[in-house]
């Protein structure tokens, strides 16, 4: 009598190298937020970084639409343990939205529609390392999963691509943001699990 079924292969082999530690693939696109879902119309919608001096550089949707767009295929890894691999974005670069900004901040707090926050050191958002992201697998970017536009830093768990984002404060010293302030680690790697303050 055979104890496993016919056709049975279990879980798929996951590339080496490819799964942080205490994570597992998925294949689903978990939605987990931090409150309501936003519903911000593209015609309303801006994005502005602030300098640590006040400086504002803001553009609207179709400001955004009109930069150079790169279309990342990236991994995801969630703080609550899961992977997506092989994700495809479409959006733009933070290089490109940071050429005019002139800053001496080592810091930046992310801002979302929706009031939530995250932080981040800066070189983590330039050198290719992030984008505003507007589209995903070929389509516009669903509200559950940060559209119309979200922050998209895929080397960090997922919780520092801030949906919804709506802006970035330039700082000189760090300051947390909504999960950091209530213990979740400050920097948030995934192949060192920084899951936690004290990981």
């Amino acid at each position: 009598m055979a104890i496993i079924s016919r056709g049975f292969h279990g879980r798929p082999r996951v590339p080496e190298g490819r799964l942080p530690p205490g994570q597992y693939e998925t294949r689903d696109f978990p939605v987990l937020s931090a409150g309501p879902t936003p519903r911000i119309s593209t015609d309303r919608w801006e994005f502005t970084i602030t300098t640590e001096s006040g400086a504002r550089h803001s553009w609207n949707w179709d400001q955004l639409m009109a930069l150079p767009t790169e279309q990342p295929t990236v991994d995801l890894h969630c703080v609550t343990k899961w992977s997506k691999f092989g994700t495809d974005w479409q959006g733009v670069s933070l290089d490109v939205l940071f050429e005019d900004v002139e800053t001496a901040a080592d810091y930046a707090l992310v801002h979302s529609y929706g009031g939530y926050t995250t932080n981040l050191p800066l070189e983590d958002l330039l050198d290719g390392k992030a984008w505003i992201a507007y589209r995903y697998e070929g389509e516009e970017l669903a509200p559950e999963h940060g559209g119309p536009a979200r922050l998209l830093v895929p080397h960090l768990y997922l919780w520092k691509s801030a949906k919804w984002v709506r802006g970035i404060q330039l700082l000189l010293q760090d300051e947390p943001g909504f999960w950091e302030s209530v213990g979740y680690h400050n920097y948030g790697d995934p192949w060192r699990e920084q899951r936690y303050q004290g990981d």
